[in-house]
This record gives structure tokens, C-alpha cells and sequence, in this order.
């Protein structure tokens, strides 16, 4: 059952962890107590990686479920200036603010993506250029849905391309490895 945008935004803290352990993701914490070894003194961290991976992956795939897209992509979006600030890209940018092609070159050398760029509509479609997900907060396992963390990455793309033209650009996810697509796409529109 999907919710409306409106029901989201006023269901209180106590609904929302209801419909969260009601949708099968339990946020409390059972699992950090359960991942300590027998001396309660050190974590497990293999253990811990694979419970947070699946738990997770079972977060996405269940509100993947029951929430609007456009909801749902709000939220994860949001979530990539975790990662962007993570790696401090503000100070990687800085060299790029206000060119463009510069930074197209730079993220075609370095990183190994294909980017066309057409002036005239100011569209660009980014090109990963990977058949794998690089993803680094969820490991791809195919069989599970979790293609909603790719909202994550047109987060990203957004933030990263605001700040090289100053402009308040939009990123969609075209092409996704975890949709079963060759590559990761976006196409990223420019005011």
C-alpha cells in the first residue's frame, strides 16, 4: 500500500517506527546487542557488515514497497550529502567552479566516466562506464531490490554539478546495474 507525500510528512516519530518494524525493519537495535561475542566486550566486525548490509537492503526494498517514488526519492537524495560531505567534494570542486568542461574532462580522466554534454539543451548524460555498482554504502546482491539507492547517487550528481555551474541542476538515474542495466546512467538537466 502506497502512502501519499501529505500522510508522510505528518505521521509522528512513534507511527513512523511502528510502520517501520510493521514493514519487517525493526530499528531498536536488537541488532547491535545481538552482534557483541560472548565477553560483551568486541564487536564482530564481518558480522556486523552483513547485518547492516541486509538490514539495509531490507529497509530499501520494503519502503521501495510502500512508499510513492517521488517520497521515497526525496528522502534517499537527501541522505548523499552524507557520502558528499564524507568526502569533503566541496574542496574537490573548488578547482572546477564555473567550467564545466573542465570538470567533464577531469571526471571522464579520473574517475573513467563518458559524459556528453550538449550545450544547446544543456543536458548531460553521465556514463559510469562500470558494469558493477560502485555504490559504497550498499553491496548490489541481485535478487533484491534495492534500486532505490540509486536516488542516492542522483543526489549526489545534483549536488556535484550545482556546485561546478552555480545553478540548481536535476539528475535522474537513466540506466541502473541494480535495475539490470550494462551501466549507470544520468541524465542531468542544466538551467
Amino acid at each position: 500500500m502506497k502512502q501519499n507525500s501529505s500522510s508522510m510528512r505528518n505521521m509522528d516519530r512513534k507511527g513512523f517506527f511502528r510502520r517501520a518494524c510493521f514493514a519487517g525493519v525493526c530499528l531498536c537495535g536488537f541488532g547491535a546487542v545481538s552482534s557483541f561475542t560472548n565477553d560483551d566486550t568486541s564487536l564482530n566486525q564481518d558480522n556486523d557488515k552483513q547485518l547492516n548490509q541486509e538490514w539495509l537492503s531490507n529497509l530499501l526494498s520494503n519502503l521501495n514497497e510502500d512508499l510513492e517514488e517521488e517520497v521515497l526519492r526525496g528522502i534517499v537524495k537527501k541522505s548523499s550529502m552524507l557520502h558528499y560531505n564524507n568526502l569533503n567534494m566541496d574542496a574537490l570542486l573548488a578547482d572546477y567552479i564555473g567550467d564545466i568542461e573542465k570538470f567533464n574532462r577531469y571526471i571522464e580522466s579520473t574517475w573513467g566516466w563518458k559524459i556528453d554534454y550538449n550545450k544547446t539543451t544543456r543536458v548531460l548524460i553521465a556514463d559510469e562506464n562500470k558494469d558493477y555498482c560502485v555504490c559504497p554504502v550498499l553491496e548490489h546482491k541481485k535478487g533484491i531490490n534495492t534500486s532505490a539507492i540509486c536516488y542516492c547517487s542522483e543526489g549526489f550528481a545534483e549536488k556535484m554539478y550545482s556546485v561546478v555551474t552555480g545553478l540548481s541542476v536535476t539528475a535522474k538515474v537513466i540506466s541502473s546495474v541494480r535495475k539490470g542495466d550494462k551501466s549507470c546512467k544520468y541524465k542531468i538537466e542544466i538551467p
